[in-house]
């Protein structure tokens, strides 16, 4: 496995190897890494002849500085999983690299940008389709793996890659979580043992609210138990709850056709704010 860390570097060996033929599956990442993260490294080494994961934690796609400081940075340690898991080539560049200077573009994602996250999050989903953007442009790849985790930005880079054309197939990949239920991420290690303990609360209330939509309540109705769930344990502090079209994240008033309903949440937990998803 090759490390690299700039553009030109990365773009030279990624143009040799489509010389001679070779699909190219690309991971995105900020670091960090998990079994998640090394699900997607699986799925595209299962797809294409070479692996290429980036990681960069992309100062653009942050409302709040503070958490752009605490974010973990890890590199030695994921660089070691990644050649485990069979990856061929890192792109860790530094954000002078990715940015020499600020980028001066913004991007309007429409009513995507205003639902959920980015309702809370001003700004975040114009910083992450400009670095994807930027890194789908240096690595040219066939095939970008997504985690389902993030559902509305995987919303979001589908409308990137449909409205501006990408050559790419945008493969997005299943939540991966523990024995507990807790969804994998980053942010889990920063949660104390015993805010750890209940933090599978966050997928038991998403489970609870798709058998109560299952049964026929209205997403008023669902909503309104769910709140009551969650106030029996008072250290969730729910910031959304949503009951959601799985393609344009729009509100629903009851469950969707198969495969069309998304839950979605966001809750905060011992100051780690942790989001989930259920689509069914």
């Amino acid at each position: 496995m090759e490390v690299i860390n700039t553009i030109s570097q990365i773009r030279k060996t990624i143009k040799e190897q489509e010389k001679k033929g070779k699909s190219i599956g690309f991971v995105p990442t900020m670091g960090a890494l998990h079994q998640g993260h090394i699900s997607l490294i699986n799925r595209a080494r299962e797809e294409n002849d070479l692996v290429v994961c980036s990681i960069f934690v992309n100062p653009t796609q942050f409302d709040n500085p503070e958490d752009l400081k605490k974010y973990p940075r890890t590199l030695e340690t994921d660089c070691t999983l990644l050649e485990a898991a069979g990856c061929d080539y890192v792109f860790a560049p530094t954000a002078e690299e990715m940015y020499p200077t600020l980028p001066k573009l913004s991007i309007d994602f429409g009513n995507l940008e205003h639902v959920m996250e980015g309702k809370f999050r001003n700004g975040h989903f114009s910083g992450v389709g400009t670095v994807v953007a930027k890194l789908f442009h240096i690595v040219n790849p066939d095939r970008a793996y997504f985690g389902l985790k993030d559902l509305q930005q995987v919303a979001v880079l589908r409308r990137l890659v449909n409205d501006l054309s990408f050559d790419l197939d945008l493969i997005p990949c299943p939540i991966v979580r523990e024995k507990d239920g807790l969804a994998m991420s980053s942010r889990n290690r920063r949660l104390s043992d015993d805010a750890r303990k209940i933090a599978p609360q966050v997928h038991i209330a998403l489970q609870k609210a798709k058998e109560l939509l299952i049964q026929g309540k209205s997403s008023t109705e669902v909503k309104t138990i769910i709140e009551e769930h969650l106030h029996s344990f008072p250290e969730l502090k729910a910031e959304y709850f949503e009951i959601s079209d799985f393609d344009n994240l729009e509100p629903i008033p009851a469950m969707n056709n198969e495969g069309q309903t998304a839950i979605c949440t966001a809750i905060y937990l011992d100051g780690v704010r942790l989001i989930d998803n259920i689509v069914f």
